[in-house]
């Protein structure tokens, strides 16, 4: 008999009753054996699954470490045999990889020295050649980091190769004339001469006596550049408060002149005076005409001679050697770039002029200029950084000039900050009162002596010499220059604070080699609906 107690939580026991006989026995004897057989499953299945389970996860990365080690030591110098190895190695993961890192180390400091340009193999271009090399013929370690080190300095002479060319075909560029801009200059000497309005007098007649009236605002540019001289001035008098007070000298050569007489003949602002004359028409002295002719002989003479030892030097990118790639510069033989030290001749009857170079755009008005107290220096320029007391607004005189020269050395400070020109404000009596133009000369005369080694090649470094101790500065947001390189420093609200922006550099706005945010700042000055800046596509980079 069997009897069942059940509780509010299931079954608690079951009792067979010995009351049943014979099948009943045996029943009692069949159910026991199998509860005892069940129990047993139990204890006995209880502890083997957690096992099964931790070798299920474990055999695997184990065989994978292996099979790891077992490449690794067949491979490797420092084991006799991989059994060896995958014995003391199993567990020794950090002492295997410590152990891989210093014979590599040392193998690649054993060929340091033993690499010479043109031991590379030329059949291995790129890294998988080379993993496919040394897998087919099993070179130890020594012979792989040989290979490799030999291809990366492969690699890394012709990035450097690259680097250089890109560079010198960047600074060649910036010597070409744009198609546009010929083209403009043809027209526009074509105009002057079949046009009578392109040939009327400039100023008009009643101008004409403010070309000398010192109450007016006098600004000189002089320049061979048609299209960046209507940047100058259109730029100028549009952010001018009072633009009837400006009188704007445009000193050119012979072959630009027609060209720039038809262009502001045609197109001179409404409110200011424009003179352009060109240097055909000066009537120098004899000593003025023999001193600007020595001077550009001597600035020819720099010139060719780094230009041609460029072509010899193997240097790297970036070195101190780039300064020479200034004598690619277009303004290194730029007889307008250089006459800037004649202007107290060029103008015998004004006492205070603002200077613009050609390749600046005005975003402020500039008529305080011509108010400030020079405290009787000659130039004024800006000298200190918008950027603090630790950087210079251009360059260092370093950077410039020749310190290993005593005659540098020995009146310079080399990490002197170089004061910018492009917009300078000039002082021509107190120029005339000193002796800055004999002085240039001088240090001309010295350069040539020298062989030509006091400064780089450039239109400012002599100046820096003839104007030490003639200096005024003046406030640094007057200009921000280097905007001609591929890198400035100038970025967002100073751009926008500084009244004049100069394209120092080899990228001038009107090249397509710039950057063309920067060159934006300069283009939006430009009428693209005028007839002649349409016909020759002036500006059309589709």
């Amino acid at each position: 008999m069997m009897k069942l107690y059940i509780s509010t939580a299931g079954i608690k026991r079951v009792t067979i009753s010995n009351s049943i006989e014979g099948s009943g026995s045996k029943g009692g004897a069949t159910v026991a054996a199998t509860s005892a057989a069940t129990a047993r499953g139990r204890l006995s299945s209880r502890p083997l699954l957690p096992i099964l389970l931790v070798l299920g996860i474990v055999l695997p990365f184990l065989f994978v470490r292996v099979a790891f080690l077992a490449l690794e030591s067949a491979s490797s110098s420092s084991c006799s045999s991989p059994v060896e190895c995958k014995g003391w190695r199993l567990f020794s993961r950090g002492y295997v990889s410590q152990k891989l890192r210093e014979e590599l180390a040392r193998a690649l400091m054993e060929v340091k020295d033993n690499i010479v340009e043109g031991t590379t193999d030329g059949s291995l271009e790129t890294f998988n050649d080379l993993v496919k090399e040394m897998t087919s013929k099993q070179q130890d370690i020594k012979a792989f980091a040989f290979k490799t080190k030999a291809m990366l300095l492969n690699m890394e002479q012709k990035v450097q190769s690259a680097k250089k060319r890109e560079l010198m075909y960047w600074y060649l560029a910036s010597r070409g004339v744009p198609k546009s801009l010929h083209c403009l200059c043809l027209k526009l000497a074509e105009e002057y001469a079949v046009n009578a309005m392109a040939r009327s007098r400039l100023p008009p007649p009643e101008h004409v006596s403010r070309l000398a009236d010192t109450s007016f605002h006098h600004i000189v540019l002089l320049t061979d550049n048609v299209l960046a001289a209507s940047v100058v001035i259109s730029s100028t008098v549009e952010k001018a408060s009072n633009p009837e007070k400006l009188v704007f000298h445009i000193v050119t050569d012979k072959k630009t002149y027609t060209p720039m007489h038809a262009w502001f003949a045609m197109y001179s602002p409404k409110s200011a005076v424009v003179e352009v004359k060109g240097l055909h028409q000066y009537d120098w002295s004899r000593k003025v005409n023999v001193g600007v002719k020595q001077m550009l002989e001597i600035h020819q003479l720099i010139c060719s001679h780094y230009y041609n030892n460029l072509k010899e030097e193997d240097f790297e990118h970036g070195g101190e050697h780039r300064k020479v790639f200034e004598a690619f510069n277009p303004g290194c033989l730029s007889l307008m770039d250089h006459l800037r030290i004649y202007i107290p001749e060029l103008f015998p009857e004004l006492d205070k002029i603002v200077f613009l170079d050609d390749d600046v755009v005005v975003q402020h008005d500039i008529s305080s200029l011509w108010t400030l107290d020079l405290n009787g220096k000659a130039i004024g320029a800006v000298v200190d950084s918008w950027c603090g007391d630790n950087c210079c607004p251009g360059r260092k005189y370093k950077d410039y000039l020749n310190f290993s020269h005593p005659m540098i050395s020995s009146i310079l400070d080399q990490d002197r900050c170089a004061w910018l020109s492009g917009m300078n404000v000039f002082d021509l009596e107190a120029w005339r009162r000193t002796n800055i133009t004999s002085s240039y000369h001088k240090w001309l005369k010295l350069s040539l002596n020298s062989g030509f080694t006091l400064w780089q090649p450039g239109v400012l470094p002599p100046n820096l010499l003839a104007f030490e101790g003639h200096v005024h500065p003046i406030d640094p947001l007057w200009q921000v220059a280097g905007l001609g390189y591929r890198s400035s420093s100038a970025q967002g609200h100073i751009l926008e604070a500084a009244a004049v922006l100069h394209f120092t550099g080899p990228a001038k706005p009107w090249l397509e080699i710039g950057s063309p945010e920067l060159r934006s700042l300069w283009s939006r000055h430009v009428n693209l609906s005028n007839s002649f800046i349409r016909k020759c596509k002036v500006l059309h980079w589709g």
